[in-house]
C-alpha cells in the first residue's frame, strides 16, 4: 500500500500507473482537465488497453461541460458511461488498472486539486479492496444495484455512516480530521463525545457553526481532502466528508487504511500541516517556553539544596 500526498507528488504516480497498464483501466471521473492525464490514457488506448470510464450524471457545471468531457473521453478511445440519477451526485474518485491495483483518490482529475491543494490517495494490491471497488464499479457502470462487501472499502450511501460511526467511536487517545465541511450532527456529536471522553482531537478545515467542536483553518493555499488518523494506528482517506448529504445521498467512495508505514505518512503531513495553523504555533510556543523555563529550575533546585546543605 502506497499513500499519494498532493500537491507534492504531482500528477507523476497517476501517470506512472496508468503507463504500466497492460489491460485495463477503469475510471470513476468526477473532474478532469489535466491534459498529461488525457495523453496518458490516450496512449493507453493506442498500445491496446481498455479503458473504460464512469462520470457523473450531474454536475456544478452542467450539461454542457459533462458533454464535454464525455466527448473529449471518446475522442481519446475510452469507453464512457453516465451513472444512474437515482442519488443527488456520484462523486466518487477511484482508478483499477489490470484488475490488481485500486487507487481511491481524495482529489480530483483536475490541475487545481492536484498541483496547489492539499489531498491524498491510496494505492493498494490488497484484494479484498480491489475485488469490491471492481464490483462497485461494475454495478455503477451499467447502473446496477450495489450492495457493500468489504469492511475496509466504503461506500456512500450503503455502508460509510455506519463504518465511520464504528471507527471514530474506537479511538481512545486522539483523532487527527482534515474535513473542509463538517456538518453532520450525528457525526459531530461523536466527536464531541470522544473529546469529553479525553481523546485529543485536533480538526483542520471547517465545522459547522453552533457546535462546541472547533477547527483550524488550512494553512496552505487550498485543502480538497477528506481523512481521519484514529489513535496513530487507523486512517481513513476518501471523497466523503462527514455532512449529511456525502453520507446518505451520493456516491462517495473511501478506504480505512491500517497499514502502519502509511498511517505514520499521513501522520507526519497532520503534523506539519497543524504546526503552521494558529494553534499550532500557540502550542509551539508552550511548550518552548515551558522548555526555557525548565533549566532555570533546576537551577533553583540546585540552589535550594545547597542552603540547605
Amino acid at each position: 500500500m502506497r499513500l499519494l500526498v498532493q500537491p507534492d507528488d504531482g500528477v507523476f504516480p497517476v501517470l506512472k500507473a496508468i503507463r504500466k497498464a497492460r489491460r485495463s483501466i477503469d475510471v470513476h471521473i468526477f473532474r478532469l482537465d489535466h491534459r498529461g492525464i488525457e495523453k496518458a490514457l490516450a496512449a493507453a488506448v493506442a498500445r491496446g488497453v481498455e479503458v473504460r470510464t464512469l462520470i457523473a450524471h450531474t454536475n456544478t457545471r452542467g450539461e454542457k461541460g459533462l458533454r464535454k468531457l464525455e466527448q473529449r473521453l471518446l475522442e481519446l478511445g475510452a469507453t464512457v458511461s453516465r451513472t444512474a440519477d437515482d442519488l443527488a451526485r456520484y462523486h466518487g474518485k477511484t482508478m483499477i488498472v489490470d484488475g490488481t491495483w485500486l487507487f481511491v483518490f481524495a482529489f480530483n482529475f483536475t490541475r487545481v486539486d492536484i498541483d496547489r491543494s492539499r489531498s491524498f490517495g491510496i494505492a493498494t494490491r490488497k484484494r479484498a479492496l480491489v475485488r469490491e471497488a471492481l464490483r462497485l464499479f461494475e454495478a455503477d457502470f451499467h447502473r446496477k444495484p450495489y450492495t457493500g462487501g468489504a469492511r475496509e472499502f466504503l461506500v456512500s450511501p450503503v455502508n460509510a455512516r455506519e463504518r465511520l460511526a464504528v471507527f471514530l467511536k474506537k479511538a481512545k487517545t486522539q483523532l487527527l480530521v482534515y474535513d473542509a465541511c463538517l456538518t453532520d450532527n450525528a457525526m459531530i456529536a461523536l466527536l464531541e463525545d470522544r473529546a469529553k471522553a479525553g481523546v485529543e482531537l485536533r480538526l483542520i478545515g471547517k465545522v459547522e457553526k453552533g457546535h462546541e467542536l472547533r477547527a483550524e483553518p488550512f494553512p496552505g493555499k487550498r485543502q480538497h481532502l477528506r481523512c481521519i488518523v484514529r489513535d496513530g494506528r487507523a486512517a481513513f482517506v476518501g471523497s466523503q466528508s462527514l455532512r449529511k448529504v456525502e453520507l446518505d445521498a451520493r456516491r462517495e467512495i473511501g478506504v480505512l487504511v491500517r497499514d502502519s508505514r502509511v498511517v505514520r505518512a499521513i501522520t507526519k503531513v497532520f503534523e506539519a500541516d497543524w504546526a503552521e495553523t494558529e494553534a499550532g504555533r500557540r502550542q509551539a510556543r508552550k511548550e518552548a517556553k515551558q522548555e526555557g523555563d525548565e533549566p532555570a529550575g533546576r537551577a533553583r533546585t540546585r540552589q535550594a539544596v545547597a542552603a540547605s546543605a
